[in-house]
């Protein structure tokens, strides 16, 4: 399986050479091992072509890198597509997968698949998703239009929607907007709320009251690390199997069994290019507007 280089742009800094910049940026990687890659072609300029050892550093320059795990479990399946053109595609991914390349996971990666499935390896995802939740990732097929949906998400044109199960909250008026500051917490994965001016906001809204736990329908209005985990916690109804909040719970593999009840299961954006209005849902049903 083919495993596309991740990318990076080197930031403002002193070094004589990307080899240098390259060891500041990712201290925990030993300079010997940047060479090694170097010197097996597994660092490319922008356009994909090799970089030599002694390749001169400049600030901003954008620099692809194949990322490399000695060992790497295999990760279940269950992604699929679910639009594809020649600007976008979109598709579904289960829990437990990454996005893209991170932390131990090189292969097992939507991308990664998405690449293999497709044959197209100008794919890049436009946002994230956590590992643990699963649903719609919106990916650029193809470098040239690729500023243009990248900018949806930097100045929040593109609406995100969210299904989650919850404990019940009926002390509280749906809709109802709630807004908080995140900062980073302990340990440095996880994320907290703070006093202080607002920096994250969330429209939480309940599709079904059926019982003890209920279906919430989530809209992030910004796009914070762990935003809808930690804001539905602060709200006293933690997301049914999160691992990390309200308390991190200890390490242990993946239960397919109990995964993170969060999928995100909607999209919706006036396209940049043609300036339809354009819906994408899960197989569930949603659409964008609830239905």
């Amino acid at each position: 399986m083919t495993v596309p280089p991740s990318r990076v742009q080197l930031p403002p800094g002193p070094w004589r050479t990307v080899l240098e910049a390259l060891c500041a940026r990712f201290p925990r990687i030993p300079e010997s091992q940047w060479r090694e890659r170097f010197l097996r072609g597994r660092v490319l300029d922008d356009a994909g072509a090799p970089l030599p050892l002694d390749a001169p550093y400049r600030p901003g320059a954008q620099v692809r890198y194949f990322r490399e795990v000695a060992a790497e479990p295999a990760l279940p399946g269950g992604e699929y597509v679910v639009h594809c053109d020649a600007d976008l595609l979109v598709a579904f991914k289960p829990h437990y997968l990454p996005v893209a390349p991170t932390g131990a996971w090189v292969r097992e990666t939507l991308l990664t698949r998405m690449v293999a499935l497709t044959g197209n390896t100008e794919l890049a995802p436009l946002h994230r998703l956590d590992r643990d939740t699963a649903g719609l990732v919106l990916f650029s097929a193809r470098s040239a239009s690729r500023g243009a949906y990248h900018a949806l998400f930097r100045e929040r044109r593109i609406r995100k929607f969210y299904r989650a199960l919850a404990p019940a909250l009926p002390e509280l008026r749906f809709p109802l907007v709630h807004r908080g500051r995140l900062e980073a917490g302990e340990p440095f994965f996880r994320m907290r709320e703070v006093e202080g001016e607002a920096n994250s906001e969330t429209v939480v809204d309940v599709l079904d009251r059926n019982g003890p736990t209920w279906t919430y329908r989530l809209q992030p209005v910004t796009g914070r690390k762990h935003q809808l985990r930690v804001h539905m916690a602060a709200l006293g109804a933690p997301i049914l199997h999160d691992r990390y909040y309200p308390q991190l719970q200890p390490q242990g593999p993946d239960d397919p069994a109990r995964p993170l009840q969060l999928t995100a299961c909607g999209l919706a954006f006036q396209d940049p290019l043609s300036g339809r209005l354009r819906r994408f849902g899960t197989e569930a049903g949603e659409d964008g507007n609830g239905h």
